[in-house]
């Protein structure tokens, strides 16, 4: 096996074996990036002297014991290794970043020209967790422009195509991140969901996206783009990883208000649950609403069943549910998400940091044309329509009226879970669409996000587990749903699903 194909699980028992080093794994997706990244463009920034300098430190820790178990060193032949004991349990591994959280020293832009030399003075509190846990950070991933899209064809820099076709899009807003983790050019990589942009990208590119439930894991040096909906998450090559990822990044955050103090669970227990007792006794609600959805592609809806199929067979008891509230879920969404877009991005003006164009007259005239040249199309109509909503006279009409319907849309998901563990669904109504097909039909482009967005109205937690495949060969994922905090039963879930299919193997031969 190629060094690039590793799991996260994987790295970390061959780096403790001593099978490699930490600079081999670095350099394998540094080569990696430098032959493939050209044709698809998954990354903005690539900090390879960052990267080995790290990897460096990384094995002289190694090498000085520093991976050895919390409670018992390993024997030399390996044995005994269990990686949710390690006390660096990414050390010396590369991940990867969606280039919306900020990061010491390195390039934070946001996909955006407003930002294009951005450097931050300090780095999100993910991004801590993840250095004082040994990870590498490998490189900034590109995305839709602050977050503002469902294709990564919004790009202030370059478009993300997709490795398993790249006439087709690999989704968004994380789509470099997707990108990265299934064309093996890191180890793992975070994304960020406001309305799907983990979920979708990760059934378009065959690998596992978890939005965690909000207030998990700390938006402390996330950029937001509307911060009642914005939740960081691991996007990994399979269930396993993702579990790994989890234990590190989550926490409560005294910097971040909406961090929720709630005690962590080691989430990888929750893979030993379907191990030791399957998941007979789990109750999986169908939502009626989404199954009626239009446009519904055949190739997803045989992939659903599919799934729900081996679901069933593994012992999962399946219950009718009811999401009334689904039909006007987007259009809440689309008032609530550039309203707050539009009060966080009135930072970006000229004044204090990025962009500014210097041929203005006056005040005025420069705050327009910096944000006129800073901001792509796709953020300039969400600021548009999110000012709008919030001003005088409209805001009760629009604003206030899609907080009241997001509120309903909870209480619909809290009546579901009085009948089921999980909820699952399609990820999205369709496999990965061409580059182009969808730019200019904004409304079309927000629908991709109809299964998907109603549990950041809610604040739950999802998970995208590749489930099969299109009749062109592109992946199609599983949304498997959970309540609040419960994290763990999308997991175990997750996990048997993906162990009964056998699929997870499967990634883009380029």
């Amino acid at each position: 096996m190629d060094l690039y194909e590793l799991t996260i699980s994987q790295a970390q028992t061959g780096l403790a074996k001593r099978e490699f080093s930490s600079l081999d794994l670095v350099n394998a997706m540094l080569d990696r990036i430098e032959k493939l990244d050209g044709d698809i463009g998954a990354y903005i920034t690539i900090d390879a002297d960052g990267a080995r300098e790290a990897a460096i430190e990384a094995d002289q820790r190694i090498a000085n014991g520093y991976y050895l178990l919390k409670h018992e060193s390993f024997t030399n032949n390996g044995s005994n290794l269990d990686s949710s004991n390690y006390r660096y349990p990414l050390l010396g591994i590369p991940i990867a970043l969606k280039d919306l959280l900020c990061t010491i020293g390195v390039k934070t832009t946001c996909a955006s020209k407003i930002l294009e030399n951005f450097v931050p003075q300090y780095d999100a509190t993910v991004v801590s967790m993840l250095k004082n846990a040994g990870a590498i950070i490998i490189g900034k991933t590109n995305l839709d422009e602050f977050a503002m899209g469902s294709s990564t064809e919004n790009s202030g820099f370059h478009i993300t195509r997709n490795p398993w076709d790249r006439e087709h899009v690999p989704g968004g807003s994380s789509g470099g991140s997707a990108a990265a983790v299934s064309a093996r050019m890191c180890i793992a990589a975070l994304g960020t969901d406001t309305g799907g942009s983990i979920r979708q990208p990760a059934s378009h590119c065959g690998v596992v996206g978890i939005k965690p439930t909000y207030g998990r894991v700390s938006r402390y040096g996330l950029v937001s783009y509307a911060s009642s909906l914005d939740q960081i998450g691991p996007i990994t090559k399979d269930v396993e990883d993702s579990a790994i990822l989890l234990n590190v990044i989550c926490g409560h955050d005294p910097l971040d208000s909406t961090s929720a103090n709630i005690e962590i669970p080691d989430f990888t227990s929750a893979l030993e649950l379907f191990k030791n007792y399957g998941l007979k006794g789990m109750k999986a609600g169908i939502p009626k609403e989404f199954l009626s959805v239009k446009g519904l592609d055949p190739d997803v809806e045989t992939a659903f069943n599919n799934a729900k199929d081996t679901l069933e067979k593994l012992g999962v008891e399946m219950v009718e549910v009811s999401l009334p509230q689904t039909d006007y879920a987007v259009a809440a969404y689309y008032v609530i998400a550039p309203s707050e877009a539009s009060s966080n991005l009135a930072r970006f003006d000229g004044v204090r940091f990025g962009l500014r164009d210097n041929s203005a007259n006056d005040l005025i005239d420069m705050y327009k044309k910096t944000k006129s040249k800073g901001f792509g199309a796709e953020v300039q109509r969400r600021i548009i329509t999110g000012t709008y909503a919030l001003s005088a006279g409209y805001y009760d009409a629009y604003y206030g009226r899609a907080t009241r319907v997001r509120a309903m849309i909870r209480d619909d998901f809290t009546r579901a879970f009085e009948k089921c563990d999980i909820i699952i669904s399609p990820v999205a109504p369709t496999p990965a669409f061409k580059i182009g097909e969808n730019i200019d039909d904004p409304l079309t482009m927000y629908l991709t996000d109809i299964f998907t967005l109603s549990t950041n109205m809610a604040g739950l937690p999802g998970i995208s587990v590749p489930c099969g495949f299109s009749s062109k060969g592109l992946p199609i994922g599983l949304q498997i749903m959970a309540n609040s905090f419960d994290e763990m039963a999308l997991i175990r879930a997750g996990y048997g699903l993906e162990q009964t299919l056998a699929i997870k193997d499967k990634f883009p031969n380029i």
